[in-house]
């Protein structure tokens, strides 16, 4: 029976994370991915691991110059010493006296010569770590696939007999960008970068394991961004390894009748989605019971796709929710997302960081339309967001969804059905009485038990929110056109705030 053998850091916590510890010690490993995918970056935070851990680390670069590597530690705010380097485009001070060619490029050198000038580097430093960069030099040198091949079998048998962990940068330009399979097969691991250019917005990164023998790792894309200090990577959310205890107690909201609509309120561990058409007054009705939680001692977040941060605190401030100072109080965090600069892995990393780190028990998204534009199809949005709803679901978080329908009145319709991801849904209307525009709410579900199937009126003024007494004459609720034709007595009138 195979012994499991030492693992090293990749010098990356994401990746780490995604390979559950890290790479197998004294292996042969493949980073392969478009140019500009981040190949150089992540080689770099490979070897300034080994630098940290006392061991002596080599690159060897056919395509990038010293300067050039310099350049990228620069911006990541890096220090190359402590990297030996050994670069084919250098003077015969690191090539060695013993050479007459003062500048030796890969594409004048003889393939075998090249190879052995590797081995002579190596045996001479003797490296804990190496990064080879890059395999297409070697292509261009052997000039025929067979004999590229066998060096890197060569290659491979070379460092086998010695103590060291390899990584190959390879950027897929010799084969046509397409996966090297003759390549994954000689590798004992294979990683995978790429670069994807979206229609409008930044572009997006993303990583996956193609292969790893004899590890468990995180299979699937794994989105990332590279930002000063390295790649920043988001291990794709699986929400079945996170549980904890908690009890299904009822959130309040501090208003009995709002209450009432749910039976008490959402549970712990749910996700309510609140639907109607803009302005209806969806957000509002989920500040409410934010602030009551945050009047509770409890953390909260919102994720802000659609308003602007100061207008929301501004809109629930002069409603007495006292969202300044609950953020001076470091209670409630809002961030403003950026639907073209941001990817689904990163908003589920920041969700995650809040929960787990913060402790965060409310989480309002806002809206799931902005939620949407972030996502390069529909299929992918639903997926994730059930992913991410479990996973809240599982460690107690309280989750509200809104939800804009399209259209102020007159039939209205969602282009994104995610209804039946919530445990709750509550549904907000426009309608008309006495020659006055005015809002309805009810609750079409609740999968925490019972709730009232009335409909009652919603009033948003300068004292906040209201929930009237049922309304029994409504006609046309659900075709997005209610009529109210019943008697003035339950409808409530704007209250004035009291300095």
């Amino acid at each position: 029976m195979a012994i499991a053998r030492p693992i090293v850091s990749s010098g990356n916590t994401g990746l780490d994370s995604v390979l559950n510890g890290g790479l197998p010690c004294n292996r042969l490993y493949l980073l392969e991915g478009t140019p500009g995918s981040g190949k150089t970056t992540l080689g770099l935070q490979f070897l300034l691991a080994g630098v940290a851990a006392g061991e002596s680390v080599l690159y060897i670069t056919l395509s990038e110059t010293a300067e050039e590597l310099e350049s990228v530690a620069h911006s990541h705010g890096w220090s190359l010493d402590g990297i030996n380097l050994f670069e084919f485009a250098s003077t015969s001070e690191v090539l060695g006296e013993s050479y007459e060619q003062s500048i030796l490029h890969p594409w004048e050198a003889e393939l075998g010569n090249t190879i052995k000038l590797i081995q002579e580097r190596v045996d001479a430093l003797q490296p804990r770590r190496l990064v080879f960069d890059s395999l297409s030099e070697m292509r261009l040198l052997a000039q025929d696939p067979l004999r590229y091949r066998r060096q890197v079998l060569a290659l491979k048998q070379y460092f086998a007999g010695r103590d060291i962990t390899v990584l190959l940068l390879d950027d897929m330009v010799g084969s046509g960008g397409e996966c090297d399979n003759h390549l994954h097969s000689l590798c004992h691991g294979v990683i995978t970068l790429a670069r994807l250019t979206l229609d409008f917005g930044a572009a997006r990164r993303r990583l996956q394991i193609q292969k790893l023998r004899g590890v468990d790792f995180v299979a699937g894309f794994h989105d990332f961004e590279i930002r000063k200090g390295g790649l920043e990577v988001y291990p794709r959310l699986i929400a079945s390894s996170h549980s904890v205890k908690f009890t299904g107690e009822a959130l309040k909201s501090g208003i009995q009748a709002l209450d009432d609509l749910l039976a008490g309120g959402p549970l712990r561990g749910t996700s309510t989605l609140v639907t109607g058409p803009a302005g209806a007054g969806k957000t509002t009705l989920a500040l409410v019971y934010l602030a009551a939680a945050c009047r509770r001692g409890e953390r909260c977040a919102i994720y802000q796709f659609d308003e602007r941060v100061a207008t929301l605190i501004s809109r629930a401030d002069s409603m007495g929710l006292g969202f300044s100072q609950f953020i001076a109080d470091g209670l409630l965090v809002i961030q403003q997302i950026n639907p073209a600069a941001i990817s689904p892995g990163e908003f589920a990393w920041r969700v995650r960081t809040e929960v787990e780190e913060r402790g965060c028990k409310i989480i309002v998204v806002d809206s799931l339309n902005g939620y949407m534009a972030a996502m390069p199809q529909e299929k992918q949005l639903v997926l994730q967001m059930h992913e991410l709803l479990s996973y809240l679901s599982q460690l107690g978080v309280v989750t509200f969804l809104i939800n804009p329908q399209h259209g102020l009145v007159g039939s209205m319709a969602s282009n994104l059905n995610i209804s039946y991801v919530a445990d709750s849904v509550v549904l907000i209307r426009f309608f008309e009485a006495q020659g006055r525009l005015r809002k309805a709410v009810s609750v079409l579900k609740h999968r925490g038990g019972a709730h009232e199937d009335t409909i009652r009126e919603l009033r948003i003024d300068s004292k906040g929110v209201r929930v009237g007494e049922p309304l029994a004459n409504f006609r046309g609720v659900l075709t997005g056109t209610p009529e109210y034709f019943g008697a003035d007595r339950p409808l409530m009138e704007e209250r004035q705030r009291e300095d």
